[in-house]
């Protein structure tokens, strides 16, 4: 039997996502699965994209420009004015989803056997973007007891070598919910200028932040016109995460039309998406009220109730939809398969996402999970209740 490549071998299983079968099994025996292991939200989809959607009247159903439909690049170039940042449709490459926006970036940017650094933990499919790239990632540590702020500079210097291309953050991040400071990002931008090097910032939450703080995003940071590189994606921000779009935007000219060409090996991004993206773009601006202060409600209530359990640690989240939290325990990757296969509350159960996934380094992130507060406030007490209760058997089972 041929054998499968070497990147196939090195591909990583998704944290989010290897303990479906687990989840399915429990739901077939009639349990409830309370699923904080993924980013999808409850919160409806705004009617209004939908609708723009429906009423679409296409006698042909044609491939759109490589770079996306020009009629959307200009309102999202727009919608990033609206956010302070000098953007034009020139600037704006259409992607099927922020995945591919991502994947685009690295090969774009980076030769295989390239290094690029990335704080850890971080949103495990950079991993397999890096793989599919051939690139070489670098992690360097923020933990949960310093609330996973931003490594030292020191940090960053060390990791630096001949082979480092690119520094990669998301803001607000996934998994750990971190705002970077603007402060946090000016240090950065020293450091990309420094060893010229490339900044991949991941933006998806970009909305999401609490408690009066402000996001501050890459392409705002002067002296960064030619190193910065936004990566965002319509999943997140309008609840709209099985419509595949997303955009990369730069002012690098050579970047923009080295991704082009990936875009044109690939055709074209999806036409119906992108009209659902250019209807979100003439939202009113007060959307992101409601929604905003639902998941700061879900964000208090889910910490508050970690917080209150023997033995856990939970940072409080200052945007995204994450949270991290350390569990009394070795294993949590054992306790999540635990609380799928064996424990039930009240004829129900939690699915969470296992932290060692979303760190590079082995043996990191094995007694923490993620959990993605994306659930109507009574879900997540009814998954604190189950939590709380496994974690007391748990450890009785483990005596």
């Amino acid at each position: 039997m041929p054998n499968i490549s070497n990147r196939g071998a090195l591909m990583p299983p998704s944290p989010i996502r290897k303990l479906t079968p687990y989840a399915d099994a429990a739901k077939k025996s009639g349990a409830t699965v309370y699923h904080l292991n993924i980013g999808q939200p409850d919160i409806e989809t705004p009617a209004s994209i939908l609708d723009a959607v429906k009423q679409t009247d296409l006698k042909v159903l044609a491939y759109s420009p490589s770079e996306g439909f020009e009629s959307y690049r200009v309102k999202l170039a727009e919608y990033y004015v609206r956010q302070q940042l000098n953007v034009t449709k020139e600037d704006i490459i259409i992607t099927t989803g922020g995945s591919e926006a991502i994947s685009f970036a690295m090969m774009s940017c980076l030769n295989p056997g390239d290094e690029i650094i990335i704080p850890e933990p971080f949103y495990a499919n950079y991993n397999g973007f890096a793989v599919a790239a051939g690139v070489t990632v670098v992690p360097i540590g923020s933990t949960i007891e310093e609330n996973f702020a931003l490594p030292s500079i020191e940090a960053f210097e060390k990791a630096v070598t001949p082979k480092t291309k690119a520094i990669m953050i998301c803001n607000p991040n996934n998994p750990t919910g971190y705002l970077y400071s603007k402060e946090e990002l000016m240090v950065l931008r020293d450091i990309c200028i420094k060893h010229n090097l490339f900044l991949f910032s991941d933006e998806a939450y970009r909305e999401f932040c609490y408690d009066g703080h402000k996001h501050f995003s890459a392409l705002a940071l002067d002296g960064l016109e030619n190193h910065a590189v936004l990566l965002d994606t319509i999943s997140k921000r309008y609840s709209a995460c099985g419509a595949r779009i997303g955009a990369l935007v730069t002012k690098n000219k050579e970047v923009y039309a080295s991704v082009l060409r990936f875009a044109q090996a690939r055709l074209s991004p999806p036409t119906f998406e992108q009209i659902l993206g250019e209807a979100a773009c003439d939202l009113p601006t007060n959307y992101f009220d409601t929604v905003l202060n639902e998941y700061k409600s879900r964000r208090d209530l889910l910490v508050r109730r970690l917080q209150a359990m023997d033995g856990v640690v939970c940072p409080n989240p200052g945007g995204a939809f994450y949270a991290m939290a350390k569990l009394p325990l070795e294993d949590s990757e054992d306790f999540c398969v635990w609380l799928l296969e064996s424990f039930r509350h009240n004829n129900s159960t939690v699915m969470m996402a296992p932290a060692s996934g979303f760190y590079a380094t082995p043996g990191l992130g094995k007694n923490e999970v993620r959990m993605a507060y994306v659930l109507n406030e009574e879900a997540i007490n009814n998954a604190m209740d189950c939590l709380e209760e496994a974690l007391k058997q748990y450890k009785n089972l483990k005596r």
